[in-house]
């Protein structure tokens, strides 16, 4: 049976709302922060423990928990031929320092939610179902991000994702080789392994779906993203000796090239998203001339064709000027637009019409690691509402009933693909 075929769900076959909630409210205990929100970045001591809570209930449901070289967690539903490619469907467990209860967990602890309803029912697929939490989906304490699904999708290698460092010094292999350490029986699968597909429910991350008072995205694809590092060089002077006229002022060339960023890219037309997240000036110090500014720039487009453009723009601006200081532009991240897979979109609307929730098709403008599994096997992204379309912050909020929703959705879209019998039977 294909991933397209139908399958009516029946109440036999809706996942434990109440169980789904308690568990997402007990993982956000887990680095809970004072505002209500969660700070549990990738491969911390929060994270660990999330682990340890997520393997807990897997154990307890008759799953079996498994990991990876770059740090994966992978949960399964065993299937009666264990060799045959998997199905995978999850997100991730990190979050942003000041992130919310939702974001990626949601995606995590529904796909949990799923393999356990099938397990209590008798079902026995006929290959694998995992559940998987990819690491550092979020790249907020180690940049860039998505380092867990860029490595078992081959993008990255993971001598340079084991290289990295976060702002401390403390590098990937490090804190990898810890997290590692502290499950040493848990069984160790390949890098990268064949997949029949590949499914992840998340928060929208906007305000689209509860303006338009919808339950279910069907997400058609995502957003191109490109990142970059720019370093202004100028040099450093006395404030109060150094002649205006003399000064290679780093800040001012800056001040420059932001302008012209705003106004030439960040203008270019309403689908473009360009965002300078990140600035450092050296020495920074209040009676000294700037000598050196360092800037994160986010740009996003829809348009493969029109990202390039911007790219090329904001490199050949940053350069022409800096002057009298320099600028060196360093691409990091390199992300093209994506769409998801058809047949898996129909099946998700056909899903969320049978248990009788409004939806609508979507363009995630959030990155996802379901963007690194499209080019592997058919894939595809549920959203569910966030209040306000506020996300990365404390305040990240989504109703029950739409949590309860999105995972009811992933298990009927998954029950082909399990065997299930229209009968409610496996």
């Amino acid at each position: 049976m294909t991933a397209a075929a139908a399958s009516p769900v029946q109440d036999a076959w809706r996942i434990d709302a109440d169980r789904l909630w308690r568990r997402l409210m007990a993982l956000a205990r887990i680095g809970a922060t004072p505002g209500g929100g969660v700070d549990r970045q990738a491969l911390s001591a929060e994270e660990v423990a999330s682990w340890r809570t997520m393997i807990e209930w897997a154990l307890s449901a008759g799953l079996e928990p498994s990991t990876d070289a770059v740090g994966n967690l992978f949960i399964a539903l065993p299937g009666t031929d264990r060799d045959a490619p998997p199905v995978l469907a999850g997100s991730h467990l990190d979050s942003q320092p000041g992130g919310g209860r939702f974001d990626g967990v949601y995606g995590v602890v529904a796909a949990l939610e799923v393999l356990t309803t099938l397990a209590e029912r008798g079902v026995r697929p006929p290959a694998d179902v995992l559940c998987v939490a990819w690491m550092n989906e979020e790249g907020s304490r180690f940049a860039p991000g998505m380092m867990g699904s860029e490595a078992f999708a081959g993008v990255r290698d993971l001598a340079s994702i084991r290289a990295t460092r976060d702002a401390d010094g403390v590098s990937v292999a490090e804190a990898l080789d810890a997290l590692h350490a502290a499950f040493p029986t848990l069984r160790r699968r390949p890098l990268g392994f064949p997949v029949a597909a590949y499914l992840e429910a998340h928060i929208e991350q906007g305000p689209v779906l509860e303006a338009r008072q919808r339950t279910i995205g069907v997400v058609t694809g995502i957003q191109g993203k490109k990142t970059f590092d720019i370093v202004i060089e100028g040099e450093r002077g006395h404030a109060g000796t150094l002649a205006m006229a003399d000064r290679r002022d780093a800040l001012e060339a800056f001040t420059r090239i932001a302008a012209a960023l705003y106004e030439r890219i960040g203008r270019h037309d309403e689908a473009v998203k360009f965002t300078i997240g990140r600035l450092q000036v050296e020495p920074n110090a209040p009676s000294v001339v700037p000598e050196r500014v360092t800037l994160r720039i986010d740009l996003r487009h829809p348009d493969n064709a029109v990202l390039g453009q911007l790219g090329q723009r904001l490199a050949d601006l940053c350069e022409s000027l800096a002057a009298p200081c320099s600028a060196r532009v360093t691409p990091l991240v390199d992300a093209p637009s994506n769409g998801f897979d058809p047949a898996l979109q129909q099946a998700i609307a056909r899903a969320a019409a049978r248990i009788g929730v409004p939806h609508m098709p979507i363009l995630s403008a959030a990155g996802h690691d379901a963007r690194h599994m499209a080019p592997l096997c058919p894939s595809a992204m549920i959203f569910i509402p966030c209040r306000d379309g506020v996300s990365h912050a404390e305040h990240e909020w989504a109703e029950p009933a739409h949590v309860a929703a999105g995972a009811d959705v992933l298990l009927d879209v998954l029950l082909p693909w399990v065997g299930a019998g229209k009968d409610g039977t496996p």
